[in-house]
């Protein structure tokens, strides 16, 4: 059953994948907040764990970077391994003056500059959703603890060092609240395969303020969209 980037045998991976960018966060959480965390990739060091959460069965699996990576690992979880929802925990840059570091941003909608929707051949552009059910929960979860939660549209880039500098006050101008690379091509793949998706992220820097957290920060010190994540899992 095993793909060209994932190890797993049917089964072996639960219905709801937490889905960080980051492979060693993926092994963080699974270390930390999983019972008996079993390992069921290596490929690519892309790594995948299962375990119990309060009872539930759930995997978390890096993602990698940007859509294309994010577009395989979801497509195959969601078309191979009978995943149902995956709910991605990612960082972001914030955009707007009320979106801070550390701030939780839920991604109601996810605006791109991606060309992923041409595959689909729609006539006309496609608008990536997350599921309502999942947001619902992750922010009944957020403010249970009381996060600093917003929920609003994102934007998903296709490039990190951007040429011009200026898009980032234009995507802000439409009230988008932080840029990120990953939830418009997983929203995607959820619509096309009738599957639930969801964007839980963290503010790590911002594109118009001064701050910004360290690699290690943002690999293990995510626990607010962890467990709000894993709080969310069906």
């Amino acid at each position: 059953m095993s793909t060209p980037h994932n190890a797993a045998e049917k089964g072996d991976i639960a219905k709801t994948v937490l889905l960080p960018g980051d492979p060693l966060r993926a092994k963080y959480i699974a270390e930390t907040y999983l019972e008996n965390p079993v390992c069921f990739n290596t490929v690519r060091n892309m790594l995948g764990y299962t375990g119990m959460y309060k009872g539930k069965r759930v995997s978390v699996m890096g993602g990698g970077m940007g859509m294309p990576s994010v577009g395989i690992y979801s497509y195959e979880l969601y078309n191979f391994y009978d995943v149902d929802n995956i709910i991605r925990i990612g960082s972001a840059g914030g955009l707007q003056d009320d979106v801070n570091v550390m701030d939780i941003v839920i991604a109601q909608g996810a605006c791109t500059d991606s060309n992923y929707a041409y595959q689909y051949q729609l006539p006309g552009t496609f608008a990536p959703i997350a599921d309502f059910d999942l947001m619902e929960r992750a922010v009944a979860a957020a403010r249970s603890i009381g996060a600093n939660v917003k929920v609003g549209n994102v934007v998903s880039a296709d490039v990190f060092y951007n040429k011009f500098p200026d898009v980032n006050k234009k995507w802000a101008s439409m009230g988008a609240l932080c840029v990120e690379m990953e939830c418009a091509a997983l929203y995607m793949n959820a619509a096309y395969a009738h599957k639930h998706a969801l964007g839980i992220l963290t503010i790590s820097d911002h594109l118009f303020k001064p701050g910004e957290l360290t690699a290690e920060e943002r690999q293990t010190g995510f626990h607010q969209m962890m467990e709000i994540a894993l709080e969310t899992a069906e």
